[in-house]
């Protein structure tokens, strides 16, 4: 059942087509803050515990948002409480939950983490019913994917999700970004080809090209042969070294750079808006390509993200 059943569908029925579609994930997040992390097998005092929003998709799909683009979530959540929570969070952030489903046969998915004083931390991911966004969802979502000016997608859902997804979009002439995280070695080749912009960290690409990732020179390598995999743009991202980029209409790897910051925590799970640094980094790279407010010039909005990269974990 989709929450579109609930109230409010008339409502998002009426409004423009979203510019930003976002296929993906949504997770509950469990999070415990404690001074140091514990020992196998130790119970330890936390000091602060809250329950947040999460997700790589949704993460992505709210920095859009709040950047000002008309989104829409394509999701699965449970249909308990998590997943009612989850959907009028969505809601509060001015997404469109048309095409938010929700299932009786998964909890909602959730993120069990633990964050030390230093910013280190242990996570648990259960995916529940984020595996249970399939094919015949999406294809009932084409009417919005369709629409859109870009379409991103990830792989916290099913593979075969997430690539019915980006045949929709492509076959639509609709702009297509895709994190492929957590990465896969065996990805499916048309991830590549059906992807405008493939955007991934150093270590999803050293698992995706079996090369070693440690400095831009080794990015720029890597990227060349995504890009001959049939990716047009390919995106590195290099933690506080910023990122390397390349395109088929500007073949040669440039490292655009950014300034060396302090990690406070890499999940930025305790810092309001309680977003992953980089999943806020994609969410303004689609905002950039989607063409709101002029930004339409791939290598504008690239550079911006890659300063929000690195500022945003230093939030406290």
């Amino acid at each position: 059942m989709a929450a579109s059943g609930e109230p409010g569908r008339q409502w998002q029925e009426k409004v423009a087509a979203a510019a930003v579609v976002v296929v993906g994930s949504c997770m509950t997040d469990l999070v415990s803050l404690t001074s140091r992390l514990p020992k196998t097998g130790e119970t330890i005092h936390g000091h602060k515990f809250f329950i947040g929003f999460g997700g790589k998709g949704a993460n992505q799909c709210v920095q859009a948002a709040r950047l000002g683009a008309k989104t829409s979530m394509v999701c699965k959540v449970g249909k308990d409480s998590f997943g009612n929570d989850y959907i009028e969070n969505l809601k509060q952030n001015d997404i469109s939950t048309e095409f938010t489903y929700q299932t009786k046969d998964a909890a909602t998915g959730t993120a069990s983490i633990i964050v030390s004083n230093e910013g280190q931390n242990i996570i648990v991911i259960v995916a529940g019913a984020n595996l249970l966004l399939n094919t015949e969802d999406l294809r009932e979502a084409a009417s919005a994917i369709s629409r859109a000016k870009v379409m991103i997608c990830q792989l916290e859902v099913t593979p075969a999700a997430s690539l019915e997804a980006l045949r929709i979009a492509h076959s639509s002439g609709v702009k297509t970004l895709f994190n492929p995280a957590p990465a896969i070695a065996d990805l499916d080749p048309q991830f590549y080809t059906l992807s405008d912009v493939f955007c991934c960290n150093e270590s999803e690409a050293e698992i995706l090209t079996s090369l070693e990732v440690g400095s831009p020179s080794d990015a720029g390598k890597a990227a060349l042969v995504l890009m001959e995999r049939g990716c047009r743009v390919v995106i590195i991202t290099l933690g506080a070294e910023g990122c390397v980029m390349l395109s088929q209409t500007e073949p040669v790897p440039k490292h655009i750079p950014t300034e060396n910051v302090k990690a406070v925590d890499t999940t930025n799970e305790f810092s309001p808006p309680r977003m992953h640094a980089l999943d806020g980094m994609k969410g303004l790279l689609t905002f950039g390509v989607s063409g709101e407010r002029g930004m339409r010039d791939i290598g504008s909005p690239t550079r911006a993200c890659t300063r929000t990269h690195c500022s945003r974990s230093t939030e406290s």
